[in-house]
């Protein structure tokens, strides 16, 4: 019998995965964390891209549409037309004789005692309900004018508010503002709270009880009054709100990750860090820090929620966003004092915050599985 030579099976190239590739694989199995992912890119594109697709400005005033409730169909209805036409001619001192709309054109005739002077369309086109009135005839020696325009219809699919503003603009400018607010505040306090906690845990000591005591002495300090002085003395601006909440809540950030510090000093793999010769820099960077990402990225998305009803109440004492500018907490704010008349007010806003919150929790879940040492 001969030997039978059997030939070595060919060899595959397996090609090695990287942590963030794993945990990037993690992530998209993570149902409720990909929907939450899903929902933050649509609310941030209705409130960055969907100004540039509607007619209206946020601090537009509609004077004929105060408080209108939410619609599908245009403003104004053809049943208000008439009285519409009616309350401008009164405005106008003129009397309306007969009034008729075919398509987006209206024809009135209006008369007067004494000759009327033809700048009274002036009147009519100031009117939401109105535009391009012009004088078509003239009779009884200019005491009755024949005028034609075009009627201005406007889609309010989230109503108005109080003022006259169209909801849905304000809205869009809501979200920027507090998803920007929420954003800075929690990446300010996230690069803070982190270096800090971190060196604070790792080191021990009497360099972890002087910080700790310097935190201490910071959460004695009332917000209000720090927000006070920075104002007197830089001024009330935009940037200054999320620097200052930033710097507020970074020190519950520097609390959480000292403690996980604290108990990550003691395994096993700082100690061949260690014997390695790593500086206790470079330990911190690349071994602490990472290792405390999971219980950081939970509490950053609680910090952005929280920090958007931090801007509201800032704004509300008069220290954050001042008219018009608005944001969802000062528009939540404006609707819970007007939940009976115009329950809208309050509806709306309030899906978009809680949504937000919502998402905010199902990606920061997915993003703690994902990057979990444990899982590894």
């Amino acid at each position: 019998m001969t030997d039978a030579v059997v030939s070595p099976a060919p060899e595959r190239d397996v090609k090695g995965r990287s942590l963030f590739q794993l945990a990037v694989m993690r992530f998209r199995r993570n149902r409720p964390a990909m929907a939450g992912s899903v929902m933050l890119v649509l609310i941030a594109c209705f409130s960055f891209l969907g100004p540039f697709f509607i007619s209206h400005s946020y601090d537009q005033v509609f004077s004929s549409y105060v408080t209108s409730p939410p619609s599908l169909e245009p403003r104004p209805g053809a049943d208000a037309l008439e009285e519409a036409m009616k309350s401008v001619a009164g405005r106008a001192r003129v009397e309306l004789q007969s009034f008729s709309v075919e398509g987006e054109t209206f024809t009135a005739v209006v008369t007067a005692k004494d000759p009327i002077d033809p700048r009274t369309t002036r009147y009519f086109d100031r009117a939401n309900e109105f535009d391009r009135t012009a004088v078509v005839s003239t009779e009884d020696e200019g005491r009755k004018l024949t005028l034609t325009g075009i009627v201005d219809r406007e889609y309010f699919l989230f109503g108005t508010d109080t003022n006259g503003r169209d909801l849905m603009a304000r809205v869009m400018l809501g979200g920027q503002i507090s998803i920007a607010v929420g954003l800075l505040a929690s990446l300010v306090s996230l690069g803070i709270g982190v270096v800090y906690g971190a060196i604070s845990g790792y080191m021990g000591g009497r360099v972890d009880n002087v910080m700790m005591r310097f935190v201490e002495i910071l959460y004695s300090l009332p917000l209000v009054f720090l927000v006070v002085v920075l104002v007197v003395f830089f001024g009330r601006s935009f940037v200054l709100i999320f620097i200052v909440i930033g710097a507020v809540e970074w020190l519950d950030m520097a609390r959480i990750v000292r403690g996980q510090t604290l108990s990550l000093k003691r395994r096993e793999f700082i100690g061949a860090a260690e014997a390695l010769g790593l500086t206790d820099w470079q330990i911190i960077r690349r071994h602490v820090i990472p290792n405390t990402i999971g219980p950081v990225v939970i509490f950053v998305t609680v910090i952005v929620p929280k920090v958007i009803l931090l801007e509201s109440f800032l704004s509300f004492l008069g220290l954050g966003v001042q008219a018009p500018l608005t944001s969802w907490g000062s528009l939540i704010a404006e609707g819970a004092n007007n939940i009976q008349s115009a329950p809208w007010l309050l509806v709306f806003p309030a899906i978009f915050f809680v949504v937000t919150l919502f998402s905010l929790n199902f990606v920061g879940d997915g993003l703690r599985d994902a990057f979990d040492p444990k899982d590894r």
